[in-house]
């Protein structure tokens, strides 16, 4: 995957997250991926988003460490059987690059578009 959430290019929120969601709707089991598993992550993200436009930069910078915690909250859920490997990845890769309120922003947008895209190819 080719996510950017310093820089994001033009593909970025329809393209890459169409890609993206095509890719993670077709891995795992049946039990793997649910919707609703994957909106709690959505809105834990859009929950920090939110909550940044409050704080500032050096107030965001001591929550970092709680929002990077969503990697092993996913790590949790992959070991659970409840998302696949692939979505781990992504997690782990969007939030990684989460450093401050431009990339928090973008990370929650990237993530707004990958799941109206994944309620699309999601198989019923």
């Amino acid at each position: 995957m080719s996510i950017n959430l310093k820089d994001p290019d033009i593909k970025l929120f329809a393209q890459t997250a169409e890609d993206t969601a095509k890719k993670i709707a077709g891995s795992g089991n049946q039990r793997m991926n649910k919707s609703t598993q994957l909106r709690g992550f959505y809105d834990e993200i859009l929950n920090w988003e939110q909550r940044s436009r409050q704080l500032s930069h050096e107030q965001l910078q001591q929550q970092l460490p709680l929002i990077h915690m969503l990697i092993a909250k996913v790590a949790y859920a992959r070991a659970r059987d409840n998302v696949s490997e692939e979505f781990e990845k992504l997690m782990r890769e969007c939030i990684t690059q989460v450093t401050d309120k431009t990339t928090l922003k973008n990370c929650k947008l990237f993530f707004e578009a990958f799941m109206g895209f994944y309620k699309v190819y999601r198989p019923q």
